[in-house]
Formats: structure tokens, sequence, C-alpha cells
């Protein structure tokens, strides 16, 4: 029996573009060397993108994380790399936000050098890099997120020599 005889309606079918949309807001668990499926790209465009393919309360956090690093670095760059974001000034990369299924990790690369040194060390991203996890926009400290973020520019980033 067909739809029409039934007198039910015909509900069209979901095709995989729509699954594929709905999986790209899975985020992942933890650090497996990819934040998303976010393709690698430099320049504002692609990590206001990223950033805004984040579930809430992730873009939340991101987007207040950016607005932080704009306000607080001048000559701010932006990238997407391995599925984050990536922020750096002069010649390398000092620092990764990206979203995870139940928080952001932004990430100081030669964050051991940091003052105070950042409480978390990521699996794979380098034994200096140390960084927070944000579940919520409550937990950003401005403050200490702001000195971390002047420090760490201050020091070679990933990717090339300061000047």
């Amino acid at each position: 029996m067909t739809s029409r005889e039934s007198g039910k309606k015909d509900i069209p079918k979901t095709d995989a573009r729509t699954s594929a949309q709905a999986a790209a807001f899975a985020l992942p668990e933890a650090m497996t060397g990819r934040a998303s499926p976010a393709k690698a790209a430099v320049g504002d465009k692609p990590v206001f993108d990223y950033i805004a393919s984040l579930p809430q309360p992730q873009r939340g956090i991101a987007e207040a994380i950016d607005a932080l690093a704009a306000t607080t670095l001048p000559s701010l760059q932006r990238s997407v790399k391995w599925g984050m974001a990536y922020y750096g000034v002069g010649d390398g990369w000092c620092f990764s936000c990206g979203g995870f299924a139940r928080h952001v990790k932004l990430m100081f690369i030669n964050g051991a050098a940091l003052e105070p040194v950042p409480p978390v060390a990521p699996v794979g991203m380098g034994k200096s890099t140390r960084g927070v996890e944000l579940e919520s926009v409550d937990d950003i400290n401005e403050v200490e997120i702001v000195a971390w973020m002047t420090q760490v520019t201050s020091v070679p980033g990933v990717g090339g020599r300061k000047h």
C-alpha cells in the first residue's frame, strides 16, 4: 500500500547531506589528533566559519576566546589546522582553541614556560603544550588568559621564528 492509499502524507527522506551536516556537530570526547572535520585554511574567514559550526555552548566559548585574542593581540593571525582554530603573531602559531563534546580546549604551544603554567597537558600536542578546558563562558578567566596570550606570543611558536 502506498502512502496515498493509506491517507498518510508523503514524508521526504533525509538525504546524505543532512546526515553529514548532523555528523559535523558530533564533537570528539578527547584529543585524538583532530578536533573536528574542518579543513585546514589560513585566514579569518575559515576560523569564523569553524567557530560558527560549533554547537552551543562550545560556540559561545570559542567566540569569547577569539574576541579576547583579537583585542589582546592587535597583529593577530588566524588559521584552521588539525580541526581547530590556531592563533599567532609574527611567524609562528602560539595557541589553539578547539571544540570537544563537553568543553573547549584552549592550548598554548610552549605553555610550560608560562606563569602560572596552565593546568592541562594534552596528549599528542607536544611536551611543552599546556592549556585549560572550558565547559562554559563562565569558566573563562580573562585576566589569566590575557596574561597567557601576551606571554606566549613572546616565545617562538610552531611553524616559524619570532622577530
